[in-house]
């Protein structure tokens, strides 16, 4: 069992952090303060190849494996959560299902502008009648001539507004129940109307949107997968993008925690340093032994999925354990810092805010809770859930 990082893999995290420290950690309390999407920053991303950083040179991407993904994906989130996640559901939910389940043509069409950038992609599950039980979706497409008429509404779509490419997921028999007779497709921005920017709690440097398609025709090269299967297609996407989350989540304690035990080394009380107190040593301890372990998870899941083995319930485990002890853990951060925790002075009130997704996005908790149980009790059936 070897714990180290590969050369490359080290490489790939010493070069996202230090352009994280140069590009993203100084303005990030700006584009959270004046709900800022830094549309220019993902070109400059793309160049460094970290806009498709998993997927295969011959299509664009960097070449390097899933676990330095899920570096790149920690290290952006330590900088700011909503950078994160921009390349997270561009990478995980829109880019990789299309290299997994597309067709050559449409590998060799659609993964290349993605990879290096030149789009960005939305993924389109979620409606307001249909979130942890997707298969409640009522997006349609009907077959018209050579290809397909789609027609419905989505909510919680990360990228929504500066999306190129989205994958879609509409019901194509509409005699079937839930999750029988959804289908994937592939759609341009001209196919969606945005109709709504979302105000959240935090990542405001992401964009969250409500889309409409209205009477959207698509020629019949844009059906992905296999017609009425489309449903395994959102499943495996999301158990690969639960351990992008889980990536995010780990990035933002990490960045709680380094500003918590700086902050700590530097104030004083009582002629001390509030460092030495046992009680605000014991809050550290506790925050790098659950990030420490988080990570394990973490990197666990993204080695079992680049191996090809299952990893559903590790990426559930991973993104169950992570996303709340982000949450726990930047609240500890607001804490050590006191009163000037929960001011905008410092950023720990920024991570607490943007933990607090992690633990619905991908998947509730609750919903995470469901997968592992029945992983462990060898129960077959699909336990659904959607993500912003």
């Amino acid at each position: 069992m070897d714990f180290e990082l590969s050369p490359e893999q080290k490489e790939i995290q010493a070069l996202t952090r230090d352009f994280v420290q140069a590009e993203i950690a100084p303005h990030a309390a700006a584009w959270d303060r004046e709900h800022c999407f830094p549309r220019e920053l993902f070109a400059r991303l793309a160049e460094l190849g970290l806009m498709g950083v998993c997927i295969p040179e011959e299509y664009g991407g960097a070449g390097a494996d899933f676990l330095s993904y899920v570096l790149v994906l920690e290290e952006l989130s330590r900088g700011d959560a909503g950078v994160g996640v921009t390349v997270a559901v561009h990478t995980s939910a829109v880019t990789l299902p299309l290299l997994r389940f597309g067709t050559d043509e449409q590998r060799t069409r659609f993964v290349p502008p993605l990879a290096r950038g030149e789009h960005l992609g939305a993924f389109a599950l979620t409606e307001a009648e249909a979130g942890s039980d997707a298969g409640a979706l009522r997006t349609r497409a009907e077959p018209d001539g050579d290809g397909w008429r789609i027609t419905g509404a989505k909510q919680w779509i990360t990228n929504g507004r500066y999306a190129g490419t989205f994958l879609l997921f509409a019901r194509t028999d509409p005699d079937a129940a839930g999750a029988r007779g959804v289908s994937a497709f592939i759609l341009d921005a001209a196919d969606v109307q945005v109709t709504r920017d979302e105000e959240k709690l935090g990542l405001n440097s992401s964009v969250t949107n409500d889309i409409v398609i209205e009477d959207a025709y698509v020629d019949h090269d844009r059906l992905l997968h296999e017609r009425n299967r489309g449903f395994r297609v959102a499943m495996q996407t999301l158990d690969g993008g639960r351990i992008g989350i889980a990536a995010q989540a780990v990035g933002i304690a990490q960045a709680a925690f380094e500003v918590a035990r700086d902050y700590a080394k530097e104030r004083r009380a009582f002629g001390r340093r509030i460092g030495e107190f046992q009680a605000i040593q014991h809050k550290l301890a506790n925050m790098s032994m659950e990030i420490d372990a988080a990570r394990l998870l973490v990197y666990r899941a993204a080695w079992l999925k680049q191996a090809e083995r299952p990893h559903a319930e590790a990426g559930a485990k991973a993104k169950l354990f992570a996303s709340e002890m982000a949450r726990r853990q930047t609240a500890e951060a607001i804490q050590i810092l006191g009163g000037y925790g929960y001011t905008k002075e410092f950023p720990v009130e920024r991570y607490y805010r943007d933990a607090k997704i992690t633990e619905i996005y991908e998947g509730t908790s609750e919903i995470q809770r469901l997968v592992i149980a029945r992983s462990i009790l060898g129960l077959q059936e699909h336990v659904v859930a959607t993500r912003i």
